[in-house]
């Protein structure tokens, strides 16, 4: 694995944020219990550096709560101790996530003067009722405000959006994306709704207010999602929260479309969807065997997880084989048989 860019993730949750987002439960998220502290962030970067080739680690990154809406002077020790590895040429820059009502020309100098590159915005939606029933405590207004002002002063602009929250539908999630194009962010994750252990969510879901998405409503809106985009060279940095000890079945996921590779499940759909779109445009509807061309990185999602799109393929269109054609170079290929 390549060490190029690697980021060093600092959580500190639930710090800066008086709102308690329905669907929140910050300690839990991280699967950090205890606040962090100046001395924890510094153990931290160390066993980083003390791992990492000099020069290969682009970020420090505080995720979690809103980093902006802390005590102005936590902030500042904390970015001065980010800032510390920056000058002595370990770190290239910081990273920091907030809310999009927490955002303001000063706040953006003060980030400037400590090498903050990248801001993160928890958007969640753009629309209004959306955002009402989620107890977020802004508007979009905001939204376009901060992120505006972001690009204006020359940070990378990250926005982070959810689906399946109350009040949501597939129609509005689109909405919201077309939106984000619109506002033109430098990358964006997409985080399915969970129900989360001890949030407002789980109470509207025992009490049968809320019913989360299901998995396969998920990985077919996030398709969507994720091509629209694309289409408009907007990087997806990442499709549902991270796996950790708190977020897993096992875990503090009550209910929702938690699945430990949901990004490849998603990818996998966007590939069997332009295979479809082939087979209807060059009418492969009635052969005995297609031969599906792609490249190496692309194979697993080409197949699907457990051979999902291949069998998918062989029920539908009655195939008797599936050949998938791996290019190695210009004149060389292999084939797989299904």
């Amino acid at each position: 694995m390549s060490n190029k860019n690697i980021i060093i993730p600092i959580f500190i949750p639930h710090k800066g944020c008086p709102f308690d987002c329905i669907f929140c439960n910050q300690k839990n998220i991280s699967g950090q219990i205890k606040d962090m502290d100046e001395n924890q962030i510094r153990n931290i970067i160390e066993s980083f550096i003390h791992s990492i080739p000099k020069g290969n680690i682009s970020e420090i990154a505080f995720y979690g709560g809103s980093f902006t809406g802390i005590e102005k002077e936590q902030q500042l020790k904390f970015l001065d101790i980010a800032n510390e590895y920056i000058k002595n040429g370990y770190v290239k820059g910081i990273r920091i996530s907030t809310r999009p009502d927490y955002i303001d020309q000063d706040i953006l100098d003060y980030l400037k003067s400590y090498n903050v590159t990248t801001i993160e915005l928890g958007v969640q939606s753009l629309d209004e009722e959306v955002l009402k029933a989620a107890f977020r405590g802004h508007g979009v207004r905001e939204v376009y405000h901060s992120s505006g002002l972001i690009k204006k002063n020359g940070f990378v602009l990250g926005i982070q959006t959810m689906v399946g929250l109350p009040k949501d539908t597939p129609e509005k999630a689109l909405y919201t994306a077309k939106k984000v194009v619109e506002i033109s962010p430098d990358l964006v994750r997409i985080y399915p709704v969970l129900v989360i252990r001890d949030t407002y969510l789980e109470k509207m879901y025992y009490s049968g207010e809320y019913a989360p998405l299901e998995l396969n409503e998920t990985v077919d809106l996030c398709s969507k999602l994720v091509k629209i985009y694309r289409e408009n060279n907007i990087n997806v940095i990442r499709i549902g929260l991270q796996t950790t000890e708190n977020i897993n079945k096992d875990g503090d996921v009550i209910a929702g479309p938690f699945h430990p590779a949901l990004r490849q499940l998603v990818e996998s759909k966007i590939a069997l969807d332009a295979i479809e779109k082939e087979i209807q445009r060059k009418n492969l509807k009635e052969k005995d065997v297609i031969i599906i061309s792609t490249s190496k990185e692309k194979i697993s999602d080409v197949i699907g997880q457990k051979k999902s799109n291949i069998m998918y393929l062989k029920e539908k269109y009655k195939y008797k084989r599936v050949l998938v054609r791996i290019s190695k170079g210009k004149h060389e290929h292999c084939d797989i048989k299904y």
